[in-house]
């Protein structure tokens, strides 16, 4: 079946969510970068309901990263990577994980293969310089920067995500093809994977949309929306992705944490209980007094949620926790290298952090942990990367206290002007 042509135009002003035939699939930058229209306009048209090919997002993109620097990375030891191979004749794919060995990439060939590392934000600055650009969305809420390189022909096979993802091209060309027949009214398309690969693979794919991406063009993709993209040449691909737990996910921590603090002492009981007509029988006396046990899952205090939902998201698919550190320099010293000293605290990349409004102040989440801090401080750590003398100054104490506990944690780390 041949693709449907994209549409390429500027997204109309007034456009209802419901008017799907006055959205495009694909349009041009513009002014409105990276989303090629203001960012309430995406949320309302394009977040979570239809797939959009932006040209021109990031214009004149220089890559953050070269395939060799993508390579070196994947041999480390603490690293997330695969390698997957593709052979066409035989319609088989083979994944290998990391570490690997350096000596392997010059064997690989010049077809058909795909590296992917994932949190490539987290060792590297300039791919984390990219992430302020996705500051429209809740950055709790973005997972990580996946980076893949792919030789000519390299793929990891036509699949659906379960979650929101925008693939930008930063060298080279790819491919991409998508069935978005959902968006265009046709009902949902087949989802079912090929039990042949380790991968999870469709065993159908129909494309209806047939683009390839140049340096700088973006891809929007909304949670399962069947894809497939292949490299037109060896090129280099960003997947901002985002972090969506699934309900069984949420619910298994959730119960886990209640477990974890409720009294033994509370048990079922059946204080009413009445004679039963049968004493093998589970009546519905006994079934509402169960639902009244299980009562304690749903809660009216925002406040226990949002304790336990902070500490959870930030530390959902953190691939590496930072340490507590060996040694912390006393506060008077650390705060004398920090006003007289250029000194500047930097936080740990793989510290994540949340903040969330109380009737007393804040609750800063960090990676799972969490610290009372006055209001006017949690918005300004939460997004401090570094910390300089001048904005360590400006909290409260309060919420300098704040920051010396996360020091003592691991999650900043003290660099003097000569450390560099």
């Amino acid at each position: 079946m041949a693709a449907v042509p994209a549409a390429v135009g500027v997204l109309p002003a007034g456009s209802p969510l419901n008017d799907t035939a006055a959205l495009p699939f694909e349009l041009d930058a513009g002014p409105h970068t990276p989303l090629g229209m203001p960012p309430a306009l995406f949320l309302r048209d394009y977040w979570q309901k239809r797939p959009l090919l932006i040209r021109n997002a990031f214009p004149g993109l220089e890559s953050p990263l070269q395939p060799e620097d993508l390579a070196g990375l994947a041999c480390e030891e603490a690293a997330l990577s695969r390698l997957i191979r593709h052979d066409r004749n035989r319609d088989a794919w083979q994944v290998q994980t990391g570490p690997f060995d350096e000596a392997l990439f010059p064997g690989l060939g010049d077809r058909d293969w795909t590296l992917l590392v994932q949190d490539v934000d987290k060792w590297d600055a300039d791919v984390a310089a990219l992430l302020p650009h996705f500051a429209f969305l809740p950055r709790w809420r973005i997972d990580d920067v996946m980076v893949s390189f792919a030789a000519t022909g390299g793929s990891v096979g036509a699949h659906v995500d379960q979650y929101d993802v925008f693939l930008l091209q930063g060298q080279g060309r790819r491919r991409w093809q998508i069935d978005a027949s959902q968006a265009l009214g046709r009902g949902v398309p087949p989802q079912a994977f090929r039990d042949d690969v380790e991968l999870k693979l469709l065993r159908e794919f129909t494309s209806t949309h047939d683009w390839v991406l140049g340096p700088g063009d973006m891809l929007y993709l909304p949670p399962m929306v069947p894809h497939h993209g292949v490299a037109e040449d060896p090129c280099l691909t960003f997947s901002v992705g985002m972090r969506a737990p699934s309900v069984a996910e949420l619910i298994g921590d959730y119960v886990d944490a209640l477990a974890a603090d409720i009294d033994e002492s509370r048990r079922y009981h059946d204080a009413t209980l009445a004679v039963p007509a049968d004493p093998n029988e589970i009546d519905a006396g006994a079934m509402a007094r169960v639902a009244e046990a299980l009562a304690v899952l749903r809660t009216e205090d925002p406040d226990a949620l949002g304790e336990w939902f902070g500490r959870f998201i930030t530390s959902y698919r953190n691939a590496h926790q930072p340490m507590p550190a060996d040694t912390v320099p006393p506060r008077i010293e650390l705060e004398w290298q920090m006003s007289e000293g250029g000194a500047v605290l930097h936080r740990n990349p793989f510290s994540r952090v949340a903040w969330r409004r109380t009737a007393d102040g804040a609750r800063l989440f960090v990676s799972g942990s969490a610290l009372q801090v006055p209001a006017a401080d949690a918005p300004v750590i939460a997004a401090a990367d570094t910390l300089a003398g001048e904005a360590y100054a400006a909290l409260s104490p309060g919420g300098r206290d704040a920051v010396n506990a996360l020091i003592e944690l691991g999650h900043y780390q003290l660099a003097l002007p000569d450390d560099a």
